[in-house]
């Protein structure tokens, strides 16, 4: 596979840090932006460590950035502050979470789920979109969830957000499908992050439940796996969908979840 420049959103810890690691250490080009500029750079002095402890010098394939992927002013000026980059892959992965009784659920924090989650996939897309068709070449991965196919009750924002990647995945593959661009979903079931230990807490406090019961009786339940999905099993997937072989894989879905979707 060629060397090309990966553009992770929310790539200071979880998912977004473990795909920006996978990415690094087969060779390519990082980008991890987020919005706290010092957990940007913090996270890059931490992957080049953990690159040199498995005998890997990264440290000339990766560089921070602040992004607000809520501005579409800063977004877009993110090619002029890249300069000589051209991002080849952009992985959409920033996420919050907040769960709440939809009459319980403050009208700003769900607004502000649909702007991180959804709006701005979409200006990133934007942004980045008219290089890539020059290059005659993109991918664009967005982290959905396995709430991008099914629901969960208290998360109607996060659900909303994720189930509406996969209508602008569709609209945005019928769009590029004159070009070497796809534009795919992954949909993992429960990932074990810092995100999911705080639903973990909230969901306990929600349901008067122990953490334990929240994991085994409400997460993992609905999977016959009963296993958290690991982050490399996601960021596996992503590498297949850059490579060639995955040119005519668009407008997918694509769950690993260890068959919650099959009931």
């Amino acid at each position: 596979m060629n060397k090309r420049t990966v553009f992770v959103t929310g790539g200071a810890s979880g998912i977004g840090y473990g795909i920006a690691k996978s990415m690094m250490l087969n060779g390519h080009y990082v980008v991890i932006a987020d919005i706290n500029e010092h957990a940007a750079q913090e996270a890059v002095s931490r992957l080049i460590n953990e690159c040199e402890q498995q005998g890997v010098d990264c440290s000339a394939n990766i560089r921070a950035v602040a992004v607000d992927v809520c501005d579409a002013q800063r977004v877009s000026a993110l090619p002029d502050k890249l300069g000589e980059l051209h991002v080849d892959v952009l992985i959409n992965n920033a996420g919050i979470q907040h769960v709440a009784k939809l009459e319980d659920f403050p009208a700003h924090k769900w607004q502000k789920l649909i702007n991180i989650m959804l709006v701005g996939p979409a200006l990133l897309t934007q942004t980045f979109l008219p290089a890539m068709r020059e290059n005659n070449f993109g991918r664009i991965i967005n982290i959905g969830s396995i709430h991008s196919l099914v629901a969960s009750p208290y998360k109607s924002a996060y659900v909303s957000a994720k189930h509406g990647l996969l209508g602008f995945a569709k609209t945005l593959a019928l769009e590029t499908g004159d070009s070497n661009i796809t534009i795919n979903t992954l949909c993992p079931a429960y990932v074990k992050t810092p995100l999911v230990e705080q639903q973990i807490a909230a969901q306990a406090k929600e349901n008067n439940l122990t953490e334990d019961d929240v994991i085994n009786k409400i997460m993992l339940e609905p999977m016959p796996k009963k296993q958290f999905v690991d982050i490399d099993e996601l960021a596996d997937t992503a590498l297949f969908l850059m490579s060639d072989s995955a040119r005519n894989i668009t407008a997918q879905a694509i769950a690993l979840d260890g068959g919650w979707t099959a009931r």
